[in-house]
């Protein structure tokens, strides 16, 4: 019988060839408790109890499935289903994983959480979560990202978090995870890491897998109830990827259904002006793990660049890596253009403004859905909304 993809990873964190624990010997004491407390608490009824709670009277879950039926009208084709995890508490899918860290960080005796942000969606939710349980918050933010996302460095201040500006580098989302890790290894006794995607050493891209798998549950169960099957495609954006991870997991081994990771083709393909690591990159050492990645002939990680700051990443989560060389996602791209086009498309015919992460499947699926049969069903994990970027978008 052939092995379940869900069944990943394997006792050291290999989705096939991809994931691991690569980390200085001075950490793994710290990883391995964590991956102890994580196995104990995730049998625990109590922290299940506490964790569901919290995702129905504070997040707002399940999230709803909507059908948008101005789009769908106006492409013609399959329809378009959007899951709407924009709608939860704080704005986005992060909030799922984050409260689950939080609430592991406080079983642990921890006193703080720190963590890196691109886009900010991820450094709001877990000051959030941070506030809700009673921790301190350091979160690592590059200082392009803080210049462009200066809503949610507010929102994190207001919740009480320390933002850290991060100079080097780039200044985006890779840097901010450099500095991140270096200062976590001098806080790992009274510190955990909060890994804000299905990225770095293992425990963390399954630990934050199935947080984030609520989304797929969700949505299966909804779209049975709707339409009396499974649909045909699922579309999720990919940087780290867990908003994709979250939705596609709940239907791996529904071999009908069809799923697309939507990456950010940026402003063309060459080195530096996109963040497609799985369409352009080749498997590589990033942040602890073994990964596709855009990287130089040395192996360092090259340049990249995303109008959305949550896609601008030269990695990609290693589940991501084995669900490409099984081909049971395939990984497409789409440009700046085509992302910001589909921010105000769905802005003005739905009257739902998406996050520019998201923007990114809302444009494929508009893509895919002119292409097909009106009785086609297409689910899209509209995972943030994009309070963070109107200003940035304007008169673009």
């Amino acid at each position: 019988m052939k092995k379940s993809l869900k069944n990943f990873p394997n006792k050291k964190g290999f989705f096939g060839e991809y994931g691991g624990q690569f980390i200085p010997d001075q950490l793994k004491p710290a990883f391995a408790e964590i991956e102890i407390a994580y196995n104990e608490i995730k049998k625990d009824p109590e922290f299940i109890k506490e964790y569901q709670r919290l995702l129905k009277d504070y997040v707002g879950r399940p999230s709803s499935l909507y059908l948008a039926k101005n789009l769908t009208a106006k492409l013609g084709g399959a329809k378009i289903y959007l899951k709407r995890e924009d709608l939860n508490h704080t704005g986005a899918h992060k909030i799922n994983h984050c409260l689950g860290e939080a609430l592991l960080a406080k079983k642990m005796g921890k006193k703080k959480i720190l963590a890196e942000t691109g886009a900010g969606q991820h450094g709001v939710a877990l000051a959030t979560a941070a506030a809700i349980v009673g921790l301190k918050c350091d979160i690592y933010m590059g200082a392009i990202d803080i210049k462009k996302q200066h809503p949610n460095v507010t929102r994190m201040k207001l919740l009480g978090a320390k933002v850290i500006e991060v100079n080097s580098g780039g200044k985006c989302l890779k840097d901010a995870v450099d500095i991140a890790f270096q200062n976590y290894l001098k806080e790992y006794e009274t510190a955990i890491y909060a890994i804000g995607s299905v990225v770095g050493p293992h425990p963390f891209p399954k630990m934050v897998r199935d947080f984030q798998s609520i989304v797929g549950k969700e949505a299966k169960k909804q779209i049975l109830k709707k339409e009396g099957r499974l649909p045909d495609y699922l579309i999720a954006c990919v940087g780290g990827g867990s908003n994709a991870i979250g939705l596609f997991t709940e239907f791996l081994d529904d071999n009908k259904v069809k799923m697309f990771g939507v990456e950010p083709a940026g402003k063309s393909f060459k080195p530096g002006d996109h963040a497609a690591t799985l369409t352009l990159g080749k498997p590589g050492m990033l942040h602890g793990m073994f990964t596709y990645l855009l990287q130089d002939k040395k192996g360092e990680p090259l340049p990249v660049h995303s109008i959305a700051s949550g896609l601008d990443y030269p990695g990609v989560g290693p589940n991501h890596s084995f669900l490409k060389d099984s081909k049971r996602v395939d990984y497409v791209s789409i440009n700046d253009k085509e992302a910001l086009s589909a921010f105000k498309e769905l802005s003005r015919v739905e009257g739902i403004i998406p996050a520019l992460e998201s923007a990114h499947a809302v444009a494929y699926a508009m893509k895919l859905a002119k292409k097909l049969p009106k009785n086609k069903i297409i689910i899209v994990n509209l995972s943030g909304r994009g309070d963070k970027d109107v200003d940035y978008v304007i008169g673009r």
